[in-house]
This record gives C-alpha cells, sequence and structure tokens, in this order.
C-alpha cells in the first residue's frame, strides 16, 4: 500500500484551491458558464478532482487502443468531458453547451499551469511529482541495482567538460562532486553518426554502418538509418540476441532495440510492432491531465519563440558561420525539446516505477539545435541546461522506484563547427562529381537526420490509424524520389551522399570498384576531388588495401607507407585506424570523401545544410564521453570505437548482477594496427 506523505496532502489542498482559482477566471470569462456563488466551485474543483481519478484512466484506456488520432482528441476534450460530467452533479454551477466545457476546460488548465508556475519554481517539480504518482510495481529482485543509460545526442567531451565547470548542468556537477560519477573520453568510429554509434554501443558491433544512409548493394537501393524499415534490416543484420538490453531491458527513443524485450518509439521496432500500446497509454495518461496538454502546448510555442528569436539574432549580429534556419527547423526543435521530452522522460519514469533492470533512452536536444546554430552557440549550450533538469527529475523517480538505479549518462558523438561545404566554395559535393565524369549522379545531401525521431514518436502512437502510419514515411518518399532520376531506361552510374563532412560516392551494382577501375573509367574522378578547395582526402580500395589520397601524398593504410605529405595528419593519430576499419568493410563506398579541417579553430565543411555536423574526421566529432559509477573510470584506457564501450557496458552490468541467464558475449571484432612507416 502506498504512504501518503504530509507533502501529498498540502499539494493535493494546493490543486484544490488552484482548480478553485482557475474555475473561477472560466466563469469570469465565459458568458455561457454560470454559478450561482463561489460555494460551486469550490463543491465543483473537488468532484472535478474525484472524477478525474475515476474517468480519465477509462478515456486513456480506450484511446490508447485506437492510436495518436484518438490520444489526440482525447487530450482536446476528456478534460471537458470530466467537467461537464461534474458540474452536472454539482448544484449551482452549469454549461450553456459541451464546447463551452471544452473551452473552460482548455481556460482552466492554462490558468493552472500559470499559477502553478507562479507558485512553483517551475513546472519541471510539478512534473516529476506527476511522475511518481505512478504506483511502484513488484519485482523479484530488489537487491539487484537497475541501469539507466541516458545518451545525450551529439554532446562531446569538451562541450561536457565545460557543461561541468560552468554550472549549466548542476545536477551532473553534483554527482562528481560527490564522487558517485566520473567523467572520461571515449574515441568514436568513423562514422561518427548516431546509427553507427548506437549499433555498436547496444549490439557489439558498428559493422554494416558506413554512414546515416547508403547505398546497400545486396538491396540495390539507399537504406537510411532513421527510417523504420530500414532500421528493422540493419538490426536483423547486426543482432545476435545478446545486446546491451537482453535482460529485461527497454529501448526507448532510440534507432536500435539493443535486443530489448521492450522498445517505445524505437525506430527498428515500428515497422513490426506498428506502434506500442504501452507508449500510447503514457502519452495518453500525460496529456489528458489538466497540466499535461498545457505545459507542452506553452513549452511547444515557447520553443518555436525562442528558436526565431535567436535566429534573428545570429543575423542580426552577422553571427559566421551560420546557416538559414527555417520555420520548419523552428516546428521540429519545439517537437523534439518540448513535447518529446517530455514523453521520453514520462516513458522512462514509467518504465522505472515497474522496475526494469537496464533502460536506454536517447535525449536529441542539443544535438538538433547544434546542427543548426552551431555546436559552442549559447542557444545549444542552453539545451543541456534542460537536460540535466531532466536527469533531476529521474533522480526523483529513482527514490521511488522498486529497485535503485544507478545513472550512466554518455554520448554518442560530438559535432564539428563550419560553414557548409556548397555555401563555402559555390558547389555541393554531388554536382562536383557530376561536372567531373559527365555521368548520371544522384545525390542526396539534405538534411533529414531531425525527422526520424519526431516521426518515430508519431509512428508508435499511430496504433492500426492507416493514415497516422503513413505520415512518418513522409521523409522515407523524398529519399526514394531522389532515386528516380532521368527519363525512362537512364540509369544512375553514380550516387553521392552526404552524412555531415563525410561524403560518399557509390557506384550501383553488386561489385565494388576499386580505385583501378575508377582511374579507368573517370581519369578525372579523384585528382579533381582531392584538388578542390574544403576536401581534405578521399579513401578508396587499391589492390594493397585501402588507400588515403590528398592533394600531395597518399597513405596506404595496409602498410603505413606514407609517399609525399600525410593527408592524414591534420585528423590525429587515430585517423588510419578508423578509416582501415571502415573501408575494409564490404559495405563500404567506392569513395569516402571527407572535408578539410582548419588547424586553428577545427572547422569542417559539412556536405549537408548544416553548421554543426558530425560523420566524418576533424574537429570535436569523435570526442564523445561517458560519466558513469567510479568502476567505470578504473576500465580499459582509452575507450576506441562503441565497440569498446559496449563491453564496457556488459561488464558493468554484469557486476551489478545482470545477465546471469544470457550466457557468454561473443568476442568483438579485432582492431587493426596499421604498421606506420615513411619515403
Amino acid at each position: 500500500m502506498t504512504r501518503v506523505r504530509g507533502a501529498d496532502v498540502v499539494r493535493m489542498l494546493l490543486s484544490w484551491a488552484l482548480t478553485v482559482l482557475a474555475l473561477g477566471a472560466a466563469a469570469w470569462l465565459l458568458p455561457g458558464f454560470w454559478i450561482d456563488s463561489w460555494v460551486p466551485l469550490v463543491v465543483a474543483a473537488l468532484a472535478t478532482g474525484v472524477l478525474g481519478m475515476l474517468v480519465r484512466p477509462l478515456i486513456v484506456a480506450a484511446v490508447a487502443t485506437v492510436g495518436w488520432v484518438a490520444v489526440g482528441l482525447g487530450a482536446l476534450f476528456g478534460q471537458a468531458v470530466v467537467l461537464q460530467l461534474a458540474l452536472a452533479i454539482v448544484p449551482g454551477a452549469h454549461f450553456e453547451s459541451f464546447w463551452t466545457a471544452v473551452v473552460a476546460s482548455w481556460v482552466v488548465a492554462l490558468f493552472g499551469t500559470i499559477l502553478t508556475w507562479l507558485l512553483s519554481a517551475g513546472t519541471d517539480e510539478t512534473f516529476a511529482t506527476a511522475l511518481i504518482r505512478t504506483r511502484p510495481g513488484r519485482v523479484a529482485d530488489p537487491h539487484v541495482r537497475g541501469a539507466v543509460f541516458v545518451q545525450l545526442d551529439g554532446v562531446s567531451f569538451p562541450v561536457m567538460e565545460w557543461a561541468l565547470h560552468s554550472g549549466t548542468m548542476p545536477t551532473l556537477r553534483r554527482w562528481v562532486d560527490d564522487g558517485t560519477h566520473t567523467l572520461r573520453e571515449w574515441t568514436v568510429q568513423l562514422p561518427c553518426t548516431t546509427p553507427a554509434s548506437q549499433q555498436a554501443v547496444l549490439h557489439g558491433t558498428s559493422a554494416g554502418i558506413p554512414a546515416f544512409r547508403w547505398y546497400d548493394r545486396e538491396l540495390g537501393r539507399v537504406l537510411v538509418a532513421n527510417r523504420p524499415a530500414d532500421a528493422a534490416i540493419i538490426e536483423t543484420r547486426a543482432s545476435n540476441g545478446l545486446g546491451l538490453l537482453a535482460d529485461d531491458g527497454v529501448s526507448i527513443s532510440n534507432i536500435f532495440t539493443g535486443d530489448a524485450a521492450k522498445a517505445s518509439m524505437t525506430m527498428s521496432r515500428l515497422e513490426v510492432s506498428r506502434g506500442s500500446r504501452r507508449t500510447r497509454v503514457v502519452f495518453a495518461r500525460f496529456l489528458l491531465r489538466p497540466d499535461g496538454l498545457a505545459r507542452s502546448l506553452s513549452r511547444t510555442v515557447a520553443e518555436v519563440v525562442r528558436e526565431r528569436f535567436q535566429a534573428r539574432r545570429q543575423r542580426r549580429l552577422a553571427v559566421h558561420p551560420r546557416v538559414c534556419r527555417s520555420w520548419t527547423f523552428a516546428a521540429l526543435r519545439a517537437m523534439s525539446n518540448g513535447l518529446l521530452r517530455d514523453v521520453n522522460t514520462a516513458v522512462v519514469a514509467e518504465e522505472m516505477m515497474r522496475g526494469a533492470k537496464a533502460i536506454y533512452v536517447d535525449y536529441v536536444d542539443y544535438d538538433e539545435i547544434a546542427h543548426h546554430a552551431g555546436s559552442t552557440r549559447l542557444e545549444s549550450l542552453a539545451a543541456l541546461g534542460g537536460l540535466d533538469q531532466v536527469l533531476a527529475v529521474l533522480e526523483k523517480v529513482a527514490d521511488r522506484a522498486p529497485r535503485g538505479y544507478d545513472f550512466v549518462v554518455l554520448s554518442d558523438h560530438g559535432q564539428s563547427l563550419g560553414e557548409p561545404f556548397a555555401a563555402k566554395y559555390g558547389i555541393g559535393l554531388a554536382e562536383l562529381c557530376r561536372e567531373l565524369t559527365q555521368s548520371q549522379t544522384t545525390g542526396i545531401e539534405d538534411s533529414i537526420e531531425g525527422w526520424g525521431r519526431v516521426e518515430s514518436m508519431l509512428e508508435d502512437l499511430s496504433g492500426d490509424d492507416p493514415s497516422a502510419a503513413n505520415l512518418p514515411h513522409a521523409m522515407s518518399r523524398r529519399v526514394e524520389r531522389k532515386m528516380q532520376v532521368g527519363a525512362e531506361g537512364v540509369t544512375t552510374e553514380l550516387v553521392v551522399l552526404g552524412s555531415g563532412n563525410l561524403g560518399l560516392v557509390y557506384v550501383p551494382g553488386p561489385e565494388r570498384l576499386r580505385v583501378e577501375d575508377l582511374e579507368l573509367r573517370w581519369p578525372r574522378l579523384i585528382p579533381g576531388l582531392v584538388q578542390q578547395p574544403g576536401i581534405g582526402f578521399v579513401c578508396v580500395l587499391a589492390a594493397d588495401g585501402p588507400l588515403v589520397i590528398g592533394a600531395s601524398g597518399r597513405h596506404h593504410l595496409a602498410t603505413g607507407i606514407i609517399d609525399g605529405d600525410d593527408p592524414l595528419l591534420p585528423y590525429g593519430e587515430h585517423a588510419a585506424l578508423m578509416l582501415h576499419t571502415a573501408t575494409v568493410r564490404p559495405e563500404a563506398p567506392e569513395l569516402y570523401v571527407n572535408s578539410s579541417v582548419e588547424p586553428s579553430n577545427l572547422e569542417v565543411a559539412a556536405f549537408e545544410p548544416l553548421v554543426g555536423s558530425h560523420g566524418g574526421l576533424g574537429g570535436w566529432q569523435d570526442r564523445g564521453f561517458l560519466l558513469g559509477g567510479t568502476s567505470m573510470a578504473t576500465g580499459p584506457e582509452p575507450i576506441v570505437g562503441g565497440e569498446a564501450l559496449h563491453r564496457l557496458l556488459v561488464g558493468y552490468l554484469q557486476s551489478l548482477g545482470h545477465r546471469t541467464q544470457l550466457g557468454g558475449d561473443p568476442a568483438a571484432e579485432p582492431a587493426v594496427t596499421p604498421e606506420r612507416s615513411t619515403r
């Protein structure tokens, strides 16, 4: 039985008083809402609370069964139904019509939110209070501590260091100061993308993912990692059933499941499950609370206003580099930093109160803003403060959960700043390849990463609603239309894809071409690319293995032999190993094209229209962070690649008493360390 605390009684009385005031405001504003005195409002507020506890769960169950359209209708009209029922049994107060009740419910929610905000430190405290009201479940092994892995998408190690020192993230700083957590760096594999890193961390291998999107020779089409059908294919190829979340784990808002039995808003599971009823229940429960919809709506509107103000300020101050920040991006940012963040947190809290052993959730707030504003800009760094508040909320939930929880915070990659390649040099990578080869070239260089998160939420809420299920595929259809180039019978000769500052050039067909074949077919292609300002090197498969070609030198990765100037010198000592591992894999393109990096400020040039990018080499994009228990500080040093991070995290779970029934984990792919010599 749940113990009622004094604070709960005070909070209940305060909520009752606020509802009375909000109902009074609605009666004063709406001519179709009549009251005889304040007494009916006091009784109606009490009746609304009691009926809400009885009726709202029934509405939640009903709308969650149907899909996200029903959830939306429930959010709009559910509280109106509760108000209508309450006033029907209270003498001295009534509505002219049901539509007056609808408007009144919105007015009550709005005034209630404003009053709550004024009487508290902010709505996050109220949000946390609502989350811990869930009755804790019973677990068979309460002595086993659980683990919550929180991925802060796109946050580099240097940025996290700054955030801890600057006071931007007080919750994380407190953990570090208390000695429960230690910050360390890990080197991200190539490509530096969420799909490759998440697959490596969750499934133990980054093989099969050469970028965020790529031409798949087996299927004969482009695969996009944040398209549910494609994500399912990718995970099927990588999964061995022993992923990080295989032991009573939950995957939330990720690309892959980590072999978790339960997944919510996870792209690789959407095409199979056609939406999670559990997700819809949590979502509906959140939105059907009087303050839930108002919180989400107010935060969404505020985020749009904030984005438009910040975009205009960048233009006014002539901040450089910068990119166009459209209304479309403003809406996307509002969704990811408002509603999606709250839904993620609500689902995580639900699973913690259930007692799940391991939870992995991805928050994309910082990454989404940094792509368009810049990785070190003030608005991007401010997003970390909101994420710190999320961790504070989850910490409160952990105090009420049926088992103790450890928190592990990590990033999948960093970001590098720089003006986009096309804007800086007046030509896109696909257009450049087309000019150098005079071939039929398909270029896909628009940014579609951010839409995947919003689409995954919509798809998971869609249920069996066919019209809703079609919404998340809009961006995928754009990619498919791009592949349908030329007139009838015209064949694409080159497919050029942008993935941050890493470009991929494919020759469609079942076999991968080597440098000799490319030089014979298009003799101007490789020389033209490496002489183009803004391109640092290309990497291609040669007879003796991967070969890196720069403007004035070549680096043979298999032997370490360097002819002339080493094109990898500006990219760090790890660049040769990362490129070798990525290029020898069968899914690699004919050409990896990496932008140059400015030695003075580490800026790169993305082949997508982004000012903050990741995907290739250069800058802070391959400097991830791990903030976990002090036991992780004594692990293998350094952590190179997501596979090594996976092994570390698996060992950590085993130390907690997890994975006892899973058997051994297969050995990860051995690293290839090329010998070095020069001539």
